[in-house]
């Protein structure tokens, strides 16, 4: 008997393939993401409503500290909604990266018990989040337009569409990336929570990054920075109706570009491994 065309059961396909594969199971990533969204708070007595009170009490708690206390709310247009634009969006990368990475190292019963490919799980745990911000984005929106200065709804508006798009393919990029690593050293997910510290620091999610940066290098990352970039042309299209700069359009595609296609080349390599103790 030929074994030429037999396959051998796990073996990694090519990455075209895969991807097929991927598509193909769109409908169970559709499924796991509704259901999670429904059942992710079932818990807690307020339910789904922690996903908006979270954001909501820590602006908050920023807002008393450096906006109050410290005041680094000087010299910035509608501090507020700076403030609330800067931790909502910045909570929403977090969760979607910090979940999407933990998606292999949390489903190693699926993954050992049936055969499918391991990239629907992260992409499955940023559809989640994607759906679960949608409440989140809303309460947003209602909060800068209730507290002074009311800002005016400008056709504007519509770009934080492709800007909170290209955030989440940024998201899923970096999230398949610390998947693979996590599901090999799962001390990393101990340094994530203090890598997203940091980058909350630098992305100016509560503060003017102008006023407190005077060296032009740590100038120039700051504004290389992809959330940093998400949330100025969010708050450019919101607060302040500036047409966002193509440069802030440009470093954003090209930071989600490249992190998903590396972060999806990166998974796949270790497709065969994910499950093996």
């Amino acid at each position: 008997m030929s074994t030429r065309e037999m396959v051998r059961i796990g073996a990694r396909p090519g990455f075209f393939d895969y991807l097929v594969q991927i598509w193909d199971h769109r409908e169970f990533i559709m499924y796991d993401a509704r259901a999670r969204v429904s059942s992710g708070n079932r818990k807690d007595r307020l339910g789904s409503a922690w996903m908006i009170l979270n954001p909501i009490l820590n602006g908050l708690t920023f807002y008393l500290i450096f906006g109050l206390l410290l005041q680094t709310s000087r010299g910035i247009e509608n501090f507020i909604g700076y403030l609330v634009i800067g931790v909502f969006l910045f909570q929403i990368s977090a969760r979607a990266i910090t979940n999407g990475a933990r998606s292999i190292q949390s489903n190693r019963a699926v993954i050992q018990a049936f055969n499918f490919p391991r990239a629907t799980l992260p992409i499955a745990v940023n559809m989640r989040e994607i759906l679960a911000s949608v409440p989140v984005l809303i309460t947003m929106l209602v909060l800068i337009l209730l507290f002074p200065p009311v800002e005016e709804i400008t056709w504007l508006w519509i770009l934080i569409l492709p800007a909170l798009f290209l955030q989440a393919v940024f998201n899923l990029g970096v999230g398949l990336i610390l998947a693979r690593i996590i599901s090999k050293i799962n001390d990393v997910t101990h340094l994530l929570t203090f890598s997203l510290r940091i980058w909350m620091y630098a992305s100016a999610v509560f503060f003017s990054y102008e006023r407190f940066i005077d060296n032009p290098t740590l100038l120039r990352i700051v504004e290389l920075n992809p959330l940093f970039n998400v949330l100025d042309i969010v708050r450019d299209s919101l607060l302040y109706a500036v047409l966002p700069s193509w440069q802030s359009w440009a470093i954003l595609s090209a930071w989600a570009l490249t992190a998903l296609i590396v972060g999806m080349v990166f998974f796949w390599k270790a497709e065969e491994s994910y499950g093996r103790e």
